[in-house]
């Protein structure tokens, strides 16, 4: 249980290859795509050989814009062969965040699908690098954007300026295997792999640096605690561009050999079709997935038997969809997680056997060589067994630190190496934790982390709006709600509509607040502190 893998993303998936070569690996069970570890190594192998081609060198940027396509998966192993940061990209983006996060983390190569759902990312793409249609591939000169070169896009289309998923595949044949053995061998465990942006209170996302050791190990022992092995097939419903979709769900399975069945965008219907159709053992969600997929109308006809285990995130569970989980779907071996992209992401998790109310009132114990710790915030003292204080957790799981922010990354680092999580917690006496609140104010919406700092200065770009404060407010559906408070400049007049008009296109949908109040002052502190807690407190009256 407590071992650790000395492997990096490119060589654990060369190692199942060999070792279950026949052994299905990747099934899109709505496309009829099936790969064994043999083939899905194959194919991470070309790809991984077509970027080469590309002039992608070990710690290059590659950021990666696209929902559950098979593309994403090959393009996670294929940059983990190369020793290529994977920069993972929201899909609810839009040109805002997106120059942000290309900027910010010097990506010289995006890869993106050119439609998803009501949303462009081509057009943004050429809104922010209009050089892009005059440019021949992999010339691109950005004023915006300096350090972004290349443009693949997944689609059968083509797009000025930009190269096409076929295009890397055809530039594999000029990579000679031995060139990509050699870069494999000459990748080090502790290198940086995956870069995800998270925010605090304050500022803008950080983007998080990932190691091969970080995130292998992690997901690792996640499927340790959930006890996945290669008899077992896992549903992914939740977005890869999270950690719960990419170390929880994907590379959990590579890990121990176990079939990645993703489900391209969430859809209950979907997902529980595809549970059936492929005998799934295992299936990941946030809260509110669950809630749907038990609230489907037609849940009852659908053939669940073989599900047994599988990992909830995100927010708590209420007890009555534990029970569902449990006992209408059959995953009775269910297991909570609970961490932050920082610690890779998983810091404590139940286990298969714990009790319903475990698994409910906690977030489970401490995953294997991973050492959690509750301390006073204002001193920094251990606290004893059942006092709430600040989580802290240390080991291989934390991060490397923040990209381009030393102070920030000490900010969340201390000198013995303990990540402050910014968590209330209590730890019972078996070393079971409970997160009672927030150190800070992030909202957490269906799973989503929402930084209200992030909407405010977004909101105060409006030429109305003289101040804005933003808080979390409790729904039944995702937890919690986006409302915005606003003050606005002296003789101006605003509606809610034209508020939340100024935000469609330019911030993510689940970010647009879903209450707005208009108002002329805030409840202040002596010393003229805003008391978010006071404007949370009236707006639970008003709503």
């Amino acid at each position: 249980m407590n071992q650790t893998l000395d492997e990096t993303v490119g060589s654990l998936l060369e190692k199942q290859a060999l070792n279950q070569p026949e052994l299905e690996a990747v099934v899109y069970s709505d496309r009829n795509l099936r790969w064994t570890y043999k083939e899905f190594n194959q194919i991470c192998r070309t790809v991984a050989k077509g970027l080469m081609k590309l002039g992608i060198s070990k710690q290059d940027h590659v950021a990666i814009w696209s929902s559950n396509t098979p593309e994403w998966l090959v393009s996670q192993f294929a940059t983990g062969k190369v020793g290529a940061v994977l920069v993972t990209v929201n899909t609810n983006y839009r040109t805002t965040e997106l120059e942000y996060l290309l900027r910010q983390s010097d990506s010289e190569t995006i890869i993106l699908i050119d439609q998803y759902r009501d949303a462009s990312y081509i057009d943004m793409i050429y809104e922010l690098c209009p050089e892009l249609r005059d440019s021949l591939p992999g010339e691109l000169t950005s004023t915006r954007l300096p350090h972004l070169k290349n443009v693949i896009v997944l689609s059968e289309k083509r797009y000025p300026g930009t190269f096409s998923w076929n295009d890397i595949i055809d530039y594999a044949t000029e990579i000679t295997d031995e060139e990509l053995d050699n870069r494999i061998k000459e990748l080090d465990i502790n290198d940086v792999i995956n870069m995800q942006y998270t925010s605090g209170t304050t500022g803008f996302p950080k983007g998080v640096m990932l190691s091969h050791s970080n995130i292998v190990n992690n997901a690792y022992n996640i499927a340790q605690c959930m006890r996945l092995t290669a008899d077992d097939r896992l549903c992914i419903p939740v977005p890869f561009f999270h950690c719960f979709g990419c170390v929880i769900g994907t590379l959990a399975c590579v890990t121990v050999g176990a079939t990645m069945v993703p489900v391209q965008e969430f859809n209950p219907q979907t997902v529980l079709q595809t549970i059936q159709n492929e005998q799934c053992t295992a299936l990941h969600g946030v809260p509110t997935m669950f809630i749907a997929e038990l609230n489907q109308a037609d849940f009852d006809h659908y053939n669940l038997s073989s599900l047994r285990t599988g990992v909830m995130a995100g927010s708590n569970c209420p007890i009555e969809v534990m029970k569902g989980v449990m006992e209408k779907m059959g995953a009775e071996e269910i297991t909570i997680a609970y961490g932050q992209t920082e610690a890779s992401p998983v810091i404590t998790q139940t286990r298969t056997h714990d009790s319903i109310e475990y698994k409910v009132e906690t977030v489970g114990r401490a995953l294997p060589n991973v050492e959690v710790k509750i301390i006073d915030p204002h001193n920094g003292r251990e606290l004893a067994r059942g006092v709430q204080g600040e989580l802290c957790t240390r080991g291989y799981h934390v991060m490397k630190g923040y990209y381009k922010n030393e102070e920030a990354t000490r900010e969340a680092i201390d000198e013995e190496g303990w990540l402050h999580t910014g968590d209330l917690a209590v730890m019972d006496d078996n070393g079971y934790c409970r997160i009672t609140g927030r150190l800070k104010d992030m909202i957490i919406r269906g799973g989503e982390n929402i930084y209200p700092r992030e909407i405010e200065e977004f909101l105060y770009s409006h030429p109305k709006v003289l101040d804005v404060q933003v808080i979390g407010v409790p729904d039944d559906v995702y937890g919690e709600e986006v409302m915005a408070w606003i003050i606005l400049k002296e003789g101006q007049t605003a509606t809610i509509g034209e508020i939340k008009d100024y935000c469609k296109g330019k911030i993510s949908r689940h970010k647009i607040p879903r209450y707005i109040e208009f108002t002329d002052s805030y409840p202040m502190t002596a010393s003229g502190k805003i008391q978010k807690f006071k404007l949370r407190t009236q707006s639970e009256e008003i709503i």
